[in-house]
């Protein structure tokens, strides 16, 4: 007798695109790409033995898989929950260790462990283990925060915010600030190379061959940088750094400059300056904020990937580094994206002070 037609599986605009999903994702798990790969196979109409031979599996389970499709959808393909050993602890002892942990300090130290929670509640050091990593729990971490103090948060928070998602018109957005200090270090040994098995290594001890300060204006509107290096960190050289800033953006354009509450941006001279050139305009980030600075993070670029990991037997090769590195910067920059709004920033705010006590 001849074997009965099997039937057609035809995939919905939603299936074809959930199924497509898990077979170019990266950490679905193999069995579940490779089911994947039989429905999307079959319904484009290959059959199951030439299905089988490409993908290295029988016949059976071509047809087991799609069987399992026909009768219940993509849910079939996650497969069966199987039976296991039965749970030892229940929610009231894992909601109790959870309790002590968020609640409470151990009286050794500031900080709960692994073991010492295990001891406290009775568990395993392996059920505390779990637990803290299903939960999110890390007693073992901390993370630093500070709050602005400025009367004008709110205020200041909502200027800046409205320049980057909405900028003014015949104007310029310049996230302006320096990064003082930079270090011209050269490493007392030579660098040991990066190799197969190994990471680059550099000793722990330095020379030190002077310092440089770096000024630099990000255009929020297409991420390239105007700066400029300064022996020192003053008034003075903040205003030839403004100096620099006019004579570069066109006379046109008015120029919006973000920056800090930091003295030099606020010295007499630099004030009368300012009011000599009306196209200026200052925006100062609130105390203790500095994240809102755009610039801040293309500090942290130059400083991970030409800064760091340098060796500079002077000052000189340290500017002319960084010269290079903004050069090079600006053929290929592209503006950050910034998303969050106002009210975003102001609810995680009053979701910290809710957190502190006493706030």
């Amino acid at each position: 007798m001849a074997r009965p037609k099997t039937q057609e599986i035809v995939l919905t605009d939603i299936e074809r695109t959930e199924l497509d999903g898990i077979v170019r994702s990266r950490t679905s798990p193999h069995g579940l790409v490779r089911r994947a790969q039989i429905i999307l196979a079959s319904a484009d109409g290959e059959a199951n033995l030439s299905i089988a031979r490409r993908l290295g599996v029988s016949s059976p389970t071509v047809g087991l898989w799609r069987s399992r499709f026909l009768s219940q959808g993509l849910a079939g393909l996650y497969g069966e929950q199987r039976s296991g050993r039965p749970r030892v602890h229940d929610e009231d002892k894992v909601a109790a260790l959870l309790r002590t942990v968020l609640d409470s300090r151990p009286a050794e130290g500031n900080a709960w462990t692994i073991r010492s929670a295990a001891k406290a509640s009775g568990l395993s050091k392996s059920t505390v283990q779990r637990t803290f990593q299903l939960f999110g729990v890390q007693p073992h971490r901390t993370k630093s925060f500070k709050l602005s103090t400025d009367p004008r948060f709110v205020e200041k928070v909502r200027e800046i915010v409205g320049l980057y998602l909405n900028p003014p018109d015949h104007a310029v957005v310049l996230c302006v600030d320096e990064k003082s200090q930079i270090q011209a270090l050269d490493r007392t040994q030579p660098v040991l190379p990066m190799g197969l098995g190994y990471v680059e290594g550099v000793t722990h001890d330095y020379i030190r061959h002077g310092t440089t300060t770096l000024f630099a204006a990000l255009d929020v509107a297409n991420g390239t940088v105007l700066g400029r290096c300064q022996p020192r960190h003053r008034h003075q050289e903040f205003l030839a750094f403004l100096k620099q800033i006019d004579h570069n953006v066109p006379t046109d354009l008015d120029i919006h400059l973000i920056v800090d509450n930091y003295s030099t941006h606020k010295h007499e001279k630099i004030r009368s300056w300012l009011a000599r050139h009306p196209r200026f305009h200052v925006h100062y980030t609130p105390t203790y904020s500095s994240w809102l600075n755009q610039v801040e993070r293309w500090f942290g670029i130059i400083t991970q990937r030409a800064i760091r990991r340098g060796a500079f037997k002077s000052t000189r090769e340290l500017v002319l580094k960084i010269d290079a590195f903004v050069s090079h910067y600006n053929q290929q920059a592209r503006p950050f994206v910034w998303t969050a709004t106002a009210e975003s920033i102001l609810d995680k705010v009053e979701k910290i002070c809710k957190l502190i006590s006493g706030s």
